[in-house]
């Protein structure tokens, strides 16, 4: 399998799995692709490392026994995966892509300030500026273990990191 190391620190690993694939074959790369990042990662055998998934809830990754926190996003052309092993992590990848109704999005999604913020960029960064602020607060929710919904201004105490991405994607990882 083949993945991309993008970021290392704190008991925090962050992979990537690059290919268009269907949903169900990208989740499934994935998972396989975390179990190999983590045997090398933390040299032990791929045998002992399993992810579990229940629907409607984070998957989890079990070490030789022990849980570890596991987060996954997926956009077309690329699945991220970040492992944490000392606490919750959350993880959130997007293509730059033109939101015709961005500031609507942005205002029930993200907040005023954050609306306010990007009516003010150039048009020009808007998208990327988006991209940022989007997968910021989608991290941030996951790493809380809250699912996305409109902004409902309370405040999530978590560490973001911006990601190195390929070109197209803007990743944010919260832990």
């Amino acid at each position: 399998m083949s993945f991309t190391r993008y970021w290392q620190g704190d008991g925090v690993l962050v992979i990537g799995i690059a290919g268009a694939l269907p949903r169900t074959e990208a989740r499934q790369r994935t998972r396989l692709a975390v179990r190999e990042a983590v045997a090398q990662w933390l040299n032990i055998a791929i045998d002992g490392i399993s992810v579990q998934s229940q629907p409607g809830h984070a998957p989890r990754l079990l070490l030789a026994g022990r849980a570890a926190w596991l987060s996954i996003s997926h956009d077309e052309g690329l699945s991220l995966a970040a492992v944490h092993l000392h606490g919750p992590v959350g993880i959130d990848v997007m293509r730059l892509v033109e939101i015709p109704d961005w500031f609507a999005v942005a205002t029930d999604y993200l907040g005023p300030q954050v609306a306010q913020s990007l009516a003010a960029c150039a048009e020009a960064q808007r998208p990327l500026a988006l991209a940022q602020a989007w997968t910021a607060r989608e991290a941030a929710l996951k790493c809380a273990g809250r699912a996305l919904g409109e902004w409902d201004g309370a405040a999530i105490d978590c560490r973001l990191q911006a990601l190195p991405m390929p070109a197209r994607f803007v990743a944010t990882l919260a832990y």
